[in-house]
């Protein structure tokens, strides 16, 4: 690790990529604590710790949630934005055409993306002052028009500014900038979790302690293994003899990733299952009885507890087969297989091997879909274990930090292996 450290040091053009890239990320954590004036910050984060669906929002903005910084949405617009399109991708023809394009086409998309994230980060910066409105405890401040206003185009003129830092990240190439930016958040927050370790350690606690070390690196080794195993299809290509040459007659392989959703299916699983809470909050404080104990029945027990966590499970297992279906095409596969003259051994080209590959995807994304789908409830599975509001292992946040170091130190070692030759 060492010999890699010190040979990044040395050349000159990775070094200097990643100074910039760390020199991006020290901008991003500056923005994330300068707050939009009017708000109580202090009660803000105790806020924030007691609600489900606004700490995993704090968590992709990187904790400027909790301070109302003038970067409070993060990228969330846009990676909504993102979402939307893969999903019109899937109903609209035209759409999926244009991801068919290649690079031309992936830069359309990625420019509609953008134009979305605006709108979407205007729509988001309202309804999250709305509902901290509704709360009554003082957290936000008279806002009059013009303050409203103000503060609606600061959030939104904060998440474009993330957005470009992202892009300047990724055209480093030594990770991908939204990735970073979100893994940058989360890193941020360590640092305070360990000084509420410390300050409210108790020497009774040391087992609790143990075993919660324990744990997160049982999950982190879970992270690395689930991340990168995959199933190696095999496939050949015929060979074909074009006067006296002979092309083809490769064995390779076709890898399927047993986790090919990522953390997508988490992201769309908590917004709807904390969806009936977020809607009860406003109706928490309603004049009418029978209605504010719905909403207060609603708001118990779809934050927290069996009930939350057996849903969120669900939710998060049938998503994942639906996000991999979005993601993955297996007709697809199986043409330009056919195409190329490759085939997989004992199965027929064209619809077969279409059908032979849906059939394995479907049964190596079970191990994943299990997998996603513990990993979101590991919280409130630690919380229950344990009692403790501080000791829990934040699966989704383990599987994103796990997930972006992985890709970032692939793309650095694919910059040191272009630059490893003789005399380079």
């Amino acid at each position: 690790m060492w010999e890699k450290l010190s040979q990044i040091w040395r050349i000159r053009e990775v070094r200097n990529k990643i100074l910039i890239v760390l020199g991006l990320l020290v901008v991003f954590r500056i923005a994330a604590h300068i707050p939009i004036p009017g708000v109580d910050v202090s009660q803000l984060k105790e806020f924030f710790g007691s609600n489900q669906l606004l700490g995993l929002l704090n968590v992709f903005s990187g904790g400027a949630l909790e301070n109302f910084s003038i970067v409070m949405l993060g990228v969330g617009p846009y990676i909504t934005a993102s979402i939307i399109f893969q999903l019109l991708g899937m109903i609209i023809p035209k759409i999926e055409e244009i991801q068919k394009e290649g690079e031309r086409g992936q830069q359309r998309i990625n420019q509609w993306t953008r134009l979305l994230a605006v709108p979407l980060a205007a729509l988001q910066g309202y309804a999250t002052i709305t509902l901290l409105r509704q709360q009554g405890r003082g957290l936000i401040g008279t806002m009059g028009t013009f303050d409203l206003v103000t503060a609606l185009i600061t959030i939104t003129a904060g998440t474009m500014f993330l957005m470009w830092i992202g892009e300047l990240i990724s055209e480093q190439k030594v990770g991908n900038g939204i990735s970073l930016i979100i893994f940058a958040g989360i890193v941020a927050q360590v640092p305070l979790t360990v000084q509420q370790l410390i300050a409210t350690f108790d020497p009774s606690q040391i087992f609790t302690v143990g075993l919660f070390l324990a744990i997160g690196l049982i999950t982190i080794a879970g992270v690395v293994f689930v991340t990168e195993a995959q199933r190696n299809i095999p496939v050949s290509y015929a060979r074909r003899v074009r006067g006296t040459r002979v092309y083809g007659g490769v064995n390779t392989h076709l890898p399927l990733r047993v986790n090919q959703a990522g953390v997508i299916p988490i992201i769309f699983a908590v917004s709807l299952v904390l969806f009936p809470s977020l809607i009860a909050q406003f109706f928490v404080n309603s004049p009418a009885p029978i209605v504010a104990n719905i909403a207060q029945w609603v708001m118990t027990n779809m934050q927290s507890g069996p009930i939350y966590a057996s849903l969120y499970f669900l939710l998060v297992f049938a998503f994942t087969y639906f996000y991999t279906s979005v993601i993955f095409h297996p007709h697809q596969i199986a043409e330009n297989l056919q195409k190329q003259g490759g085939f997989i051994p004992g199965i027929r080209p064209g619809s077969h091997t279409a059908g032979y590959l849906g059939y394995v995807s479907n049964r190596i994304i079970l191990a994943g879909a299990l997998f996603l789908g513990i990993i979101a409830v590991l919280p409130s599975i630690m919380q229950s274990a344990t009692s403790s509001q501080t000791l829990v292992v934040g699966g989704t946040s383990l599987l994103i930090v796990v997930s972006v170091v992985i890709e970032t130190v692939k793309q650095i070692e694919s910059q040191l292996l272009v630059r490893d030759y003789e005399g380079f």
